[in-house]
């Protein structure tokens, strides 16, 4: 059979149309199978940053895994991820591609101005070809790094926006596509479930720190601490929990509430200690507001600067009543460094409760030092009762007896030594009197005074020192305490310096008058001390309505008698 000539080139037209559809077919097919290859590598690198994103339970480090794990999904070169704080503004910024040495030349972090404010306030995605061409840009800071394509996503949790994820500069100089934009809202999607497992991880390990804590310082303060360390003690597990750079108490200066200033009483945190007694006006100040009406307070900055003129910068601060209901004892301040990022009203609520608590446990501790105290002069009281009752008594009996004894005696040798055996048992009896006086009597008693000022004076001076003290010096009148305190400091300050004397007897005697008696044994004072210091001596013995004298003595050394009549 004959094939006709004529359907040649049609047969070879057909052939190759077939050869260039096959070999189209082939092409879409394998740019199908790269498109599913492609999209089945990047569903894989999601799962693999949902994974890495949802294996943490530290929030810190949960936020910087969610910035590293979006711009490696997307290619990008910066990331960012901003908490947004109660304000709407960025409380809290997470950066990734940008090193320390530029973050420190670039300066503050961002707040939401600009772009980053767009995506705040719309709450939805925003994809830029060129930043700087939004309307809203603000350009950049000096020192930042160049940025033109951008990529925003809001991250939700509960429903509720946490903070924006932003990305830039996508590698190669493209733009972030659509496909971008839907793998990162996926990661955001995840990411805000793995900030919600980490906030309330954080969150029971933050109560559970405060708890301990508290129940910490409630056995330190019940243990029977001193009220001082006691403070401090507050102060510093306040700012460790609260992560505060500086703490500090302050108590209300003389009337309790009605006082219209606060002094800083414990000072936490480096070069904190300059702020010691700095005086804080109850009205028109942070704290005094906290003071007045026992209220908790969480705020950017203090009304009053107390850093004024320290070299210190203070920042957001917690401003916490030391008591609860109507009474507060003072106000535990935690603060901040001037860019810090501002507390959380999580810490404001434990940390509130903790000084409440604190509070409470320092006025239980008290009570308790104040009954172990009664219990302690109750003591004192009961041996004073049963040295007088008992033991005084039968000296009294002993040196009757003796008396009697001397009388009767005919040998002159045996009655010379029963009489100083009894002036011994009189300086006995004396001698347990002024204890008797001292069980009545706390550390701070006149008697302690003038002990502590004479040792004070004469250590390290060679001198042979006696002291005797008799009667009731610690009821004396508080104005001729002081007298007799500035009395002590002249006369015997006199002998240390000009008198040159090698002993120093000092008397003190309470009976119808204070009378103090300083002797040495040394070359006198020099007139010209005599007519100045000792002039002082002599104007306050007149004013109190008593005497005043110095003398020389026959055996050398000098006498000086001062006195004051009692009421």
């Amino acid at each position: 059979m004959v094939e006709d000539v004529g359907t040649q080139p049609n047969r070879v037209t057909a052939e190759l149309a077939h050869l260039q559809l096959r070999e189209l077919l082939a092409e879409v097919q394998g740019r199908i199978e790269q498109i599913v290859d492609g999209t089945r590598g990047r569903m894989d690198a999601l799962l693999d940053a949902v994974m890495a994103v949802s294996s943490g339970l530290e929030l810190d480090a949960t936020l910087r895994e969610i910035v590293c794990a979006a711009s490696e999904l997307v290619s990008a070169r910066y990331g960012a991820l901003g908490v947004v704080g109660s304000d709407e503004k960025l409380a809290e910024f997470v950066y990734e591609g940008i090193d320390e040495a530029t973050r420190d030349m670039i300066g503050p972090l961002p707040t939401g101005h600009g772009v980053l404010g767009v995506v705040i306030d719309e709450a939805k995605p925003l994809r830029l070809r060129d930043i700087a061409a939004h309307p809203a840009s603000v350009g950049f800071p000096a020192n930042h790094p160049p940025m033109r394509t951008f990529l925003g996503v809001p991250v939700q949790v509960r429903g509720e926006v946490f903070g924006r994820l932003y990305l830039t500069e996508k590698l190669g100089g493209q733009e972030f596509t659509e496909d971008d934009e839907v793998v990162v809202r996926a990661l955001a999607g995840a990411a805000g479930i793995a900030i919600e497992n980490a906030r309330l991880y954080q969150h029971a390990r933050r109560r559970e720190q405060w708890q301990r804590a508290t129940a910490d310082i409630t056995a330190e303060l019940l243990g029977g601490v001193d009220p001082g360390k006691a403070l401090h003690l507050v102060a510093s597990s306040a700012a460790l929990l609260a992560e505060a750079d500086f703490a500090f108490i302050a108590l209300p200066v003389g009337d309790g509430e009605d006082t219209d200033e606060l002094v800083v009483a414990v000072c936490e945190g480096d070069g904190a200690d300059v702020l010691i007694d700095k005086v804080i006006p109850v009205d028109g100040s942070t704290s005094g507001s906290t003071f007045v009406d026992h209220e908790p307070r969480n705020v950017s900055r203090l009304a009053v600067n107390l850093a004024e003129g320290t070299g210190l910068a203070f920042g957001p601060a917690l401003v916490l009543p030391l008591g609860g209901g109507e009474s507060t004892a003072g106000v535990l301040i935690l603060l901040r460094t001037v860019r810090a990022i501002a507390f959380d009203e999580e810490q404001l609520d434990m940390a509130a409760s903790f000084a409440g608590q604190a509070a409470l446990a320092l006025e239980q501790a008290e009570v308790r030092l104040a009954k172990h105290e009664l219990d302690v002069l109750a003591d004192r009281d009961r041996i004073a009762r049963d040295l007088h009752d008992h033991v005084i008594q039968r000296l009294f009996a002993v040196g009757l007896a003796m008396q009697s004894t001397h009388r009767r005696s005919v040998d002159p040798t045996v009655a010379a030594r029963l009489a100083d055996h009894i002036d011994q048992l009189h300086e006995v009896i004396q001698e347990i009197r002024t204890a008797i006086f001292d069980l009545h009597t706390n550390d701070e008693s006149l008697r302690a005074t003038l002990r502590s000022t004479i040792n004070e004076l004469t250590a390290d001076t060679g001198l042979r020192v006696s002291v005797r003290m008799s009667g009731p010096l610690d009821v004396i009148p508080a104005g001729t305490a002081g007298d007799a305190e500035a009395v002590m400091r002249e006369a015997v300050s006199n002998v240390v310096r000009h008198a040159r004397a090698r002993e120093l007897s000092v008397t003190v005697s309470v009976d119808d008058e204070l009378v103090i008696e300083v002797v040495d044994d040394g070359i006198g004072i020099p007139e010209v001390v005599a007519r100045s210091g000792l002039s002082g001596l002599a104007n306050r013995a007149a004013e109190s309505g008593g005497t005043f004298s110095v003398s020389a003595m026959d055996t050398g050394g000098t006498r000086l008698v001062w006195s004051a009549p009692l009421p």
